[in-house]
């Protein structure tokens, strides 16, 4: 008989390798103050937060990001449905996150608080629609490459983004950070977008290409807001307590109505960029900017050096 290990069988003792990852955590979470309770009841998932937001998002495109063969005759039925699965997985979610931030509270306390969640997001579903439907239609008369609006609905990253966002930040303030946070990373993992759900974001908002763009927790953004890629809405400075802990204090710019920022252009602390005002690209700014104006870079100088003994008349025009 052959004693041999099998092929491709570990030759050290996992067990042990178990055994020394269980210490880990264990001293880990006693550093962090966790009980031996920790994790009782779970803690969010990210697989499962994503199987919600697609449901949720089929429930307020049905037609477009439902099954394929949904018909309008059955639209209402599929939207019911849906809701009926997804809003029972949101409901578990939110409880693990509760149980997790308030590990004090009582059952009774915190299954009332995850019923009034789940009820107003319900609530705010048909908002939240109305909303996207305004960024979808910035996005198609601002994109002369559009030849739909189901276009921009089916193809454009932003889309997926602003999705995303709306309900994030609507968990966010009623209470649910946490499985917001998880909701926004996600489409930033899909997109190239990161946006906070703490952000606030108005109507008819369109990000063009998108891949790069960061919004910060604190920024608030006003109405018919453009941004390109790789805009960054960051923060300049972090206030520390005596005893040099972060305080979440706002740090992010405002952006008021009516303003377009292009491509790279890195906004950075709780400055106000003023209604109508066009930021060029590349541009990096640290204080606040009036209404109306127009922030550009200087035209560069640019020096083109060859080694080609040739003359450089003749490859200048090439």
């Amino acid at each position: 008989m052959n004693d041999a290990s099998p092929v491709g069988a570990p030759s050290f003792d996992i067990a042990g390798v178990v055994m020394r990852l269980r210490e880990v955590r264990t001293r880990w979470r006693e550093a962090q103050g966790h009980s031996g309770q920790f994790g009782e009841h779970g803690f969010p998932s990210r697989q499962a937060v994503v199987q919600i937001i697609d449901l949720l998002s089929a429930a307020l495109f049905p037609l477009r990001l439902g099954p394929a063969d949904l018909t309008m005759r059955d639209e209402d039925r599929f939207v019911h449905t849906t809701l009926e699965t997804a809003l029972p997985l949101l409901a578990e979610q939110l409880r693990m996150e509760l149980y997790y931030v308030r590990p004090t509270r009582g059952a009774e306390a915190i299954e009332r608080a995850v019923t009034a969640i789940v009820e107003e997001l319900t609530l705010r579903l048909p908002a939240i629609r109305n909303l996207l439907d305004t960024d979808l239609e910035a996005a198609f008369k601002g994109d002369p490459a559009a030849r739909s609006i189901d276009e921009v609905l089916l193809c454009y990253p932003f889309t997926i983004a602003l999705i995303h966002h709306r309900i994030a930040h609507e968990l966010y303030l009623l209470g649910a950070p946490l499985v917001a946070r998880i909701i926004a990373e996600n489409a930033h993992s899909r997109t190239g977008i990161d946006i906070h759900p703490g952000a606030s974001i108005g109507e008819s908002f369109f990000i063009d290409h998108g891949t790069g763009v960061v919004i910060g927790q604190t920024a608030i953004i006003g109405n018919r807001v453009r941004l390109y890629q790789a805009v960054t809405l960051g923060a300049r400075s972090f206030v520390t307590d005596d005893e040099g802990r972060l305080l979440n204090t706002p740090r992010h710019p405002i952006i008021e109505d009516d303003v377009t920022i292009y491509a790279g252009a890195t906004v950075l602390g709780r400055i106000t960029i003023g209604k109508g005002s066009v930021i060029g690209g590349n541009v990096w700014i640290t204080r606040s900017v009036p209404s109306h104006s127009r922030v550009r870079q200087t035209q560069p100088s640019i020096n083109i050096e060859t080694t080609d003994p040739c003359d450089p008349c003749d490859w200048a025009g090439l």
